[in-house]
């Protein structure tokens, strides 16, 4: 059985981050994690109660293949706590099929299909882009240009993945930073990493956890992410980082998520717990 939260009550919700950092994980149904992560016995259907117990944030993947209806939407925000945050990865038919500035009807329906009935749980609409799309610029300024920043009054954050190297220059920056649409920092051997910010809240995905790590990441790695974390909180930059531009100047506290996804999954949950610990500590 994994740890109960600190008043030992397992359905009790974490002890609130006094930070703006969110640690979690992609998803919250997967088989192994029914060894190391979720108590001996819980039923399925309580999976997420209990995950968003333990975790600041989840980003979602089944919206990546589809759209959910609206009261699915409306269940999930009601099983988690306050102060939790939902990230939704956009479905792929918007961003991987036809050119991006012809994607207007389907950003419309996927973003005015139910999403409202997150209310507060909603976070970051995570618009991941495939490794088969090069850098268009003008393609992607009309993308940019088509997503809602206002849904029923509530101010949406998009952010946006790029998997081609040829997003890897300054005049990619310089777009994504004039539309204040920030660019996943991807942690991965697989895919193009920028640590260059480009909007008002920092988003990571974390992709090297190790099967033989108790806590996927070594100590001295969550230490130093923890570091960079909270650097990013404080409008700094990583310097030591993957950048395509010069660092800018210290800018405005900011909103900092970070997501261990893949590689050792079953090893995520721990890494993310062990890194929030880290964060809630030094706050």
């Amino acid at each position: 059985m994994s740890a109960s939260t600190p008043n030992g009550d397992l359905f009790a919700p974490a002890t609130p981050s006094t930070t703006r950092i969110r640690a979690g994980i992609g998803g919250w149904t997967f088989a192994p994690w029914r060894k190391n992560f979720y108590p001996d016995g819980l039923p399925q259907r309580r999976e997420l109660e209990y995950a968003s117990r333990q975790l600041r944030a989840i980003e979602i993947n089944g919206t990546y293949y589809g759209a959910q209806k609206p009261d699915t939407y409306a269940r999930w925000a009601g099983e988690t706590p306050a102060g939790f945050v939902f990230s939704l990865k956009a479905p792929r038919y918007i961003s991987e099929g036809k050119p991006l500035r012809d994607t207007g009807k389907g950003i419309y329906g996927f973003v005015h299909g139910g999403l409202a009935e997150m209310g507060d749980r909603l976070g970051p609409i995570l618009w991941q882009l495939p490794p088969s799309r090069p850098f268009d610029a003008d393609d992607l300024a009309a993308f940019m240009d088509l997503l809602p920043r206002q849904l029923n009054g509530t101010t949406l954050r998009h952010v946006l993945e790029v998997r081609h190297p040829g997003f890897l220059t300054e005049r990619y920056v310089t777009l994504a930073r004039a539309h204040a649409i920030p660019t996943v920092f991807t942690d991965s051997p697989d895919y193009p990493s920028l640590a260059d910010q480009t909007g008002d809240f920092t988003y990571a995905r974390l992709m090297r956890s190790e099967a033989n790590v108790d806590t996927g990441y070594s100590a001295a790695a969550l230490d130093d992410w923890a570091a960079r974390a909270q650097r990013w909180a404080a409008g700094k930059d990583v310097a030591e980082l993957p950048h395509v531009t010069a660092a800018p100047a210290i800018g405005q506290a900011r909103d900092v998520f970070v997501f261990f996804i893949s590689s050792a999954k079953h090893r995520n949950p721990a890494a993310a717990m062990a890194l929030q610990s880290r964060i809630d500590t030094a706050a």
